[in-house]
């Protein structure tokens, strides 16, 4: 093979070679950055490219899909100062690659610290009770900020998930002790309160039942008087049937005694004979 031979394989190579870096087939949710002689020149989208080799140069390849940014947890003070722990995921998308490229360094870590800077400030305007019940008031805030410092980097914020927002160890212990204090407080007011009702119903109670006693009380004094003066106007001057009642009752006043389960010993007048016939009237013989 002479010198003719090595040139033409040499122009077979250089050509193969120049066709190879000339030909650029850009994937399907990928669009490529060329560079001409160091400056942005075009954008590859999907499909066959064709560049000039050794002129141009495929600087930066982009996902055109929908990018996910997990934001990593991090401690957040808020106003009232209490410490939670909170962490977020972003879905962004690339909607201008040379923005995305040539507007800062690193797009990906540049949203990513944006919107843990961002969080920090909202949840830092609010109060704990707030920031642990208001995770969709603090998302769409989020979102919002951020929004248009994302344009300016040719990306477009999809959607910021809070992912988790809670109060730190420290600050669930002293949660958990304060709970449990204010529990204790609850317990010791309604026994207190319990005990107090209780009191007031069973004086009330008591005070109720007295009242009741002396009008019965009242009342049979009353009619004790009434019948008294009915069997005196009846009897007139004659007092045998009241010396009988009077004897009667005495009689059954000693049975009750003699019945009854406390009494061991019924201990009965020496003169019961007597007393009797004094109450029925009859004289001794």
């Amino acid at each position: 093979m002479g010198e003719l031979g090595f040139f033409v394989i040499a122009l077979f190579v250089f050509a193969a070679v120049t066709v190879a870096k000339g030909v650029r087939i850009v994937a399907q949710g990928e669009e490529w950055v060329v560079e001409r002689l160091g400056k942005y020149h075009t954008t590859l989208l999907p499909g066959l490219n064709v560049i000039i080799p050794y002129l141009d140069q495929v600087r930066y390849k982009l996902v055109t899909k929908d990018i996910i940014l997990d934001v990593q947890e991090q401690e957040v003070i808020t106003r009232d100062n209490a410490v939670i722990l909170t962490n977020a995921i972003a879905f962004i998308k690339i909607t201008d690659p040379v923005k995305a490229v040539y507007g800062v360094t690193d797009f990906s870590e540049a949203i990513r610290n944006m919107i843990m800077t961002t969080l920090r400030s909202i949840i830092g305007e609010m109060n704990l009770d707030e920031a642990l019940s208001n995770r969709d008031a603090i998302k769409a805030r989020l979102r919002e900020s951020i929004a248009d410092e994302a344009i300016d980097w040719g990306l477009t914020v999809k959607s910021v998930e809070i992912q988790d927002i809670k109060p730190s160890e420290s600050m669930q212990r002293a949660m958990e002790a304060q709970a449990s204090a204010e529990r204790e407080r609850k317990a010791t007011v309604t026994r207190a309160e319990g005990t107090k009702q209780s009191t007031i119903l069973n004086a009330e109670a008591q005070l109720q039942a007295a009242r009741l006693q002396a009008e019965a009380q009242v009342t049979l004094a009353t009619a004790s008087a009434e019948a008294i003066k009915r069997v005196a106007v009846a009897l007139g001057s004659d007092d045998a049937p009241v010396r009988y009642l009077l004897g009667e009752k005495y009689i059954q006043t000693l049975g009750s005694l003699a019945t009854s389960e406390n009494a061991k010993t019924v201990v009965l007048p020496a003169d019961l004979q007597d007393a009797l016939r004094g109450m029925f009237g009859r004289p001794r013989v």
